[in-house]
């Protein structure tokens, strides 16, 4: 019985969308379903020739400087303290070993929109799934698609 009342604990996989209202919506919308404990994953994404010459070779400043930024947002959307995490710059690797170290009960991939997602591309959600976690994928609206107001 005190494994149910145990918040489950949630990990938000996030980089360029990770402050954006799709994924705060969403945050949001699974606090209020039942307790919940948040942890924002960053992958170090590699850019540019380091992505060719050495991806594992990269400062962390661009994943801390989203974790600076989209914490706050987060926390008030969770409604509590949510933990940060900058990961493997693959991200699939990222969330294994997020998953694998700290372990988590479920997974939220926020991503771009379709037509730019290289997450989608992967493919991600689905290999993620595979970890047996259930997975919720939010991808952010695109501004182009949005109608004008």
């Amino acid at each position: 019985m005190e494994s149910s009342t145990r918040p489950k604990r949630v990990l938000v996989v996030a980089h360029r969308t990770a402050a954006t209202p799709a994924l705060l919506d969403a945050v949001r919308n699974r606090a209020a379903r039942s307790p919940a404990e948040f942890t924002l994953l960053v992958p170090n994404m590699a850019r540019g020739l380091h992505r060719v010459v050495d991806p594992e070779d990269q400062e962390e400043s661009e994943a801390q400087t989203v974790l600076d930024l989209a914490l706050p947002l987060l926390e008030d959307a969770a409604g509590g303290h949510v933990e940060g995490l900058v990961g493997d710059p693959e991200p699939l690797n990222a969330i294994q070993d997020a998953v694998n170290l700290h372990g988590f009960d479920e997974i939220i991939i926020s991503t771009l929109p379709t037509r730019v997602s290289r997450w989608l591309r992967l493919d991600l959600p689905s290999k993620a799934e595979g970890l047996g976690l259930p997975v919720t994928t939010v991808t952010a609206k695109d501004r182009a698609a949005a109608p004008a107001t």
